[in-house]
């Protein structure tokens, strides 16, 4: 018996050996300009897998949500983290993020949302990923593109904005949107004025959409980012309660949207 359970258990142990979080960069095109994005998946795993697109802040691709996209592989997704900006452009400082993020949140998004529907086009095109299973999260501007993303009618079973930007030039877009939608929301952040947010929740009724709003109290701007700071005064800064919260919040939400 006492010989059973130990070979029960080396197996066990080697399966669990086996399983693994493997990242890869992947260069891939939007019309002219060459991106560079960030793969995340668990080689362990068989069979085809819903997938999720990770969409960065306003400095460009990085650490942060490379983190992000490991964290959702090693709950049993396909992620790939996109590049909005393009291969090499990181802004350094946050005058230069902003000049570089305006260039895709001004009056027109079409730019935007061609950067991330070709992001969502590669990961719907590898052979991991389930392409009739997808969803894309963005932090901050990610926020805003997941959501324009959304908006542009994309193939999304959801769209998840951890503190980002609600508004839109157009929205009557909202009538494209296929999936659902949850807004995970700061309750005190200054740059996303409850006007603002007001306007969001009109054009998600009037176009019937399934949405949800989560706010987190004592939250501000960039909530989800350690690299923000700890100073709320400041208009943006790190909450780890918040932070633990919305990622639970979005666990449950993919497990109800990825349910078959």
């Amino acid at each position: 018996m006492k010989r059973c359970l130990l070979a029960l258990m080396m197996i066990l142990v080697a399966h669990g050996a086996q399983a693994r979080v493997v990242t890869k960069t992947v260069e891939y095109r939007q019309g002219d300009a060459v991106l560079e994005g960030y793969l995340a998946y668990d080689d362990a795993a068989t069979g085809k897998r819903p997938g999720v697109l990770v969409i960065h802040e306003w400095k460009g691709l990085a650490a942060y949500e490379k983190g992000r996209a490991e964290q959702l592989a090693a709950l049993g997704y396909v992620a790939f983290a996109a590049d909005i900006y393009g291969k090499g452009v990181r802004p350094a400082t946050a005058e230069l993020a902003a000049a570089e993020a305006g260039k895709y949140r001004g009056t027109d998004r079409s730019l935007l949302r061609a950067r991330a529907a070709a992001g969502l086009e590669k990961l719907a095109s590898l052979p991991q990923a389930d392409p009739d299973r997808l969803a894309v999260i963005g932090y901050c501007f990610g926020g805003t593109g997941a959501l324009e993303l959304a908006r542009s009618g994309a193939n999304l079973r959801a769209a998840v904005s951890f503190h980002g930007g609600l508004d839109t030039p157009i929205p009557a877009d909202a009538l494209k949107i296929r999936g659902k939608v949850l807004v995970l929301h700061g309750a005190d952040d200054p740059h996303v004025p409850p006007p603002q947010v007001a306007s969001f929740q009109q054009e998600m009724r009037l176009a019937k959409v399934d949405w949800q709003m989560i706010y987190y109290g004592g939250a501000v701007h960039s909530f989800t980012n350690p690299a923000s700071g700890n100073d709320a005064t400041k208009g943006a800064a790190y909450n780890e309660k918040a932070d633990r919260r919305s990622w639970e919040a979005m666990k449950q939400f993919f497990d109800e949207i990825f349910a078959r």
